[in-house]
């Protein structure tokens, strides 16, 4: 699969990538390289673009058992390869082993599942009165997609495109190749047609951007962040073409003053760290009752100091490094702006964890007594550092948790009632109360600057569809 590195998938074929620009791809746990990849230009982008084009018309035409076949195809060659997939993410990411099989890897597995079981069951066409309503696929899609959750990104998009009958040019972070250039084999060796799906390789800058202006891609579905789904909504507007996003967080987790304490804080300071803080809907957020901060600090610094840093191909690690070199810097920036305005460290701070000189590995943290207006309490991190904030009553709770240009996720713990209704009253697009089980058949997406549009299951397939109406059908 690393020879792959230096080639793009475009209509059905392994090609030379058409510029020059190269890339070393590192493991962040060890520094070690893991190949160069050729980055991709305007001119690769353009010409997966025009191969999707190519087969949009055929494939759309395609009857959905057919598609909904080929998506089982696909499952079984992803099935087959599960744990290639997996070790690939730890290399690229530096995930714990045990993570990238259980969640890295399962995540792209339960939604091809999801999605086969979503499309038996799509309404794609409807009667209202004498018209009829047809849903179908969109056309040419660009699929933009990150680095902190590879394959669920990748599939999450990929598959309800499938379902729905459009032809894609996918464009993941150059930070993390291997599981891309996977799941391209894969596509090939589920008899994919060719130009229906194609990878190009390459930066934002360099591919992105130009895959996003592109007056022959009908869509965009991106996830990254708001900074980037800015830019990437602007070069689509001039062509009025359909954006779906998913982008930043900084998600609330409150604690009501009836749930168990102890069990509700260890809970969520370990989501916290989950993937190394590297999670736009990690709840790095966590409002306490302010007569129980002391008691909340320590739950968490306990909880904190449970966590297992190391090696990834431990099976028994439960936290790996963040993702560069550039994300160490910022994550060491804002917890040395955490101290400085005054927050009171629980656990962990600056520099790496003790005992290790090497890669990107970052201390677990926790802050107490973090004010609303404070810097960590507004910013995305994205790495391991919870900040714990004081609340006098419910209503303050919820107050502060939507004060935010975000709206991703939330979560609330306490009496079932009482939770539901504090759920109903917070601005964003997935609400978990009492720590339920990942639910992939539930719409994922966000309020305000945290994106616009719903992942997963039907909601994923609808915004790949164009709804169109046949006036005068009859009945």
């Amino acid at each position: 699969m690393l020879h792959r590195l230096s080639q793009h998938y475009v209509g059905g074929a392994w090609v030379a990538p058409l510029g020059r620009a190269m890339m070393a791809v590192e493991n962040p746990a060890t520094g070690e390289s893991l190949g160069e990849l050729a980055l991709g230009n305007g001119d690769d982008a353009h010409r997966a673009v025009m191969a999707a084009r190519a087969a949009f018309d055929g494939f759309a035409a395609w009857p959905v058992a057919d598609r909904i076949a080929l998506l089982e195809r696909l499952l079984a060659a992803y099935t087959a390869r599960f744990d290639e997939i997996a070790k690939a993410m730890s290399d690229e990411m530096g995930a714990p082993i045990t993570a990238a099989r259980d969640a890295q890897a399962w995540a792209g597995q339960i939604h091809l599942e999801t999605t086969i079981t979503t499309a038996r069951e799509f309404h794609w066409e409807e009667q209202r009165g004498t018209t009829r309503i047809i849903r179908e696929g969109i056309g040419v899609c660009a699929l933009i997609t990150p680095w902190n959750w590879p394959m669920n990104q990748i599939v999450c998009k990929v598959a309800p495109a499938l379902a729905a009958g459009c032809t894609m040019v996918l464009k993941p972070s150059e930070l993390a190749p291997l599981s891309a250039l996977l799941f391209a084999e894969l596509c090939e060796e589920a008899g994919v047609p060719a130009g229906v799906v194609n990878l190009v390789q390459g930066t934002g800058a360099d591919v992105g951007a130009v895959l996003a202006a592109h007056p022959e891609v009908d869509m965009v579905s991106f996830t990254g962040s708001t900074r980037a789904g800015v830019a990437v909504a602007a070069a689509a507007a001039p062509t009025v073409k359909r954006v779906a996003q998913e982008l930043g967080g900084k998600s609330a987790n409150i604690i009501l003053p009836g749930a168990d304490l102890g069990d509700a804080v260890a809970a969520g300071t370990l989501a916290c760290f989950g993937n190394t803080g590297q999670s736009c809907d990690a709840p790095t957020r966590m409002f306490v009752p302010m007569d129980r901060m002391a008691e909340a600090m320590e739950a968490a610094r306990v909880a904190a100091e449970s966590v297992i840093i190391g090696d990834p191909t431990d099976p028994a690690v439960t936290m790996g490094p963040l993702i560069s070199g550039a994300q160490w810097d910022k994550v060491q920036g804002l917890i040395q702006t955490g101290l400085g305005e005054g927050a009171m460290l629980a656990v962990g701070g600056l520099g790496r964890p003790e005992g290790i000189n090497h890669g990107w590995f970052v201390r677990p943290t926790v802050f107490g007594h973090v004010t609303h207006e404070m810097t960590i309490a507004r910013e995305e991190i994205f790495g391991p550092v919870l900040s714990i904030i004081g609340y006098e009553s419910v209503d303050h709770a919820v107050t502060m948790a939507n004060d935010t240009v975000y709206g991703l996720a939330a979560y609330v713990s306490g009496p079932l009632d009482e939770a539901r209704h504090v759920a109903r009253r917070l601005r964003a697009g997935q609400v978990n109360i009492n720590g339920p089980d990942w639910d992939t058949f539930a719409p994922f997406g966000g309020y305000k600057q945290s994106g616009n549009g719903r992942e997963y299951a039907d909601w994923g397939i609808h915004d790949f569809c164009e709804i169109k109406a046949l006036v005068g059908y009859g009945s």
